[in-house]
């Protein structure tokens, strides 16, 4: 399940312990809110019934959706950052974003994603941490309707979110954690449709 994925990110990322072999090279991949639930009414691509409008927030570039998210995420607005979640196409499976559907608390699939998301609000928090974060994406390039975005070139509150990340981790140094923020676009709109870690 799809929760399950990014509950397995999350412990990616903050199970680190000093006892860790160095030689060993831990991956985590956390794929979007939709990637192995059942499909929601609506949410194919090319139906805007259900797609895409439901956040309010910026989309019209990669970064203003990753900057949207992250922010939902540091100020504890788990069903906002899971309304700006989709899945990528893939082969003969078609773009998904998040809807109300998808992201429905009452749901025991929504339940399990909204709480997975939730867990990251405190590796990507920095010190001291703010009501209202400034959340900042510099330009990436793209490579057609996807984009990559390094943590590095994220900021909360002018502190880097690779810096955020590595402070709120144990037994990682800095050079042995690499963070991405996949983006791609869907009907008009960007959405995060992954979270990659590498820590080795």
């Amino acid at each position: 399940m799809a929760g399950g994925v990014l509950m397995a990110a999350v412990m990616t990322l903050t199970g680190c312990s000093s006892g860790s072999d160095d030689s060993e090279k831990e991956t985590g991949s956390s794929n979007s809110p939709a990637a192995d639930s059942e499909k929601a009414p609506g949410s194919e691509q090319g139906d805007a019934s259900d797609t895409g409008q439901a956040s309010s927030a910026d989309q019209s570039t990669a970064e203003s959706a990753v900057a949207a998210w992250v922010t939902a995420v540091v100020k504890n607005q788990p069903k906002e950052a899971c309304l700006l979640m989709g899945e990528a196409a893939t082969g003969s499976k078609p773009a998904r974003a998040g809807t109300e559907a998808t992201c429905d608390s009452n749901s025991p699939e929504g339940a399990k994603i909204l709480e997975s998301i939730g867990k990251f609000r405190e590796s990507f928090t920095p010190d001291p941490p703010s009501a209202d974060p400034e959340v900042e994406v510099a330009e990436t390039p793209a490579t057609g309707d996807e984009t990559v975005v390094p943590a590095e070139k994220i900021t909360v509150d002018g502190q880097t979110l690779d810096k955020i990340i590595l402070s709120r981790s144990t037994g990682v140094e800095a050079g042995q954690l690499d963070v991405q923020v996949h983006s791609s676009k869907i009907d008009d709109r960007w959405y995060v449709t992954n979270i990659g870690f590498d820590i080795g």
